[in-house]
């Protein structure tokens, strides 16, 4: 048993990096597109749906990076709460709030595989001059948003069985007490 929690341990550990690096290669996608903008301006060209195909790049490093960061303790939370209240009060207190954040979490990524569902079915495009489907990008957002849900669920069951979170803690940024 703890053989197969070990792998699907490394399983997950392994989604939450992979998703944030597919952000990292959006950001550097987002790079690529305002260099290649540039360049077509100064030659005197056009390269239409550039800054649409930045803000769906931006949109998707966002999503992709979220349970990335949220593993790494990038996300705002209230520490100086959580480290002034006694132990048995702060566990609630993570406990109610994995709880709700694991519930809105999968709450948003159902309606939001729907919102790509029915953009698929219904052939929408953007109304920009690039005309890309909009399922395309709205199911990088279900993607990304199922992942953050997946380690949120990951956390959560983590505080109710072990009493504690995964989340790594960087002493530098909490000394600036959130």
């Amino acid at each position: 048993m703890t053989s197969a929690l070990r792998g699907l341990r490394r399983i997950l550990d392994f989604l939450y990096l992979a998703a944030g690096v597919m952000a990292a290669v959006c950001l550097i996608t987002i790079l690529l597109l305002i260099v290649a903008q540039m360049v077509a301006r100064w030659t005197g060209e056009i390269f239409p749906g550039a800054a649409n195909y930045a803000g769906y790049a931006m949109a998707a490093a966002s999503f992709f990076a979220f349970a990335n960061a949220l593993n790494r303790g990038a996300h705002i939370r209230v520490s100086l709460l959580l480290n002034s209240v006694p132990k048995t009060f702060r566990r609630f207190l993570e406990i109610w709030c994995f709880g709700i954040a694991t519930a809105v979490m999968w709450y948003f990524t159902y309606y939001a595989y729907w919102f790509a569902y029915w953009s698929w079915k219904f052939n929408e495009v953007s109304q920009a001059q690039d005309a890309t489907p909009m399922w395309i990008p709205q199911s990088v957002m279900v993607i990304g948003g199922g992942i953050l849900a997946i380690s949120l669920t990951d956390h959560l069951i983590h505080v109710l069985f072990r009493g504690d979170h995964r989340i790594e803690r960087d002493l530098v940024d909490q000394s600036f007490a959130e």
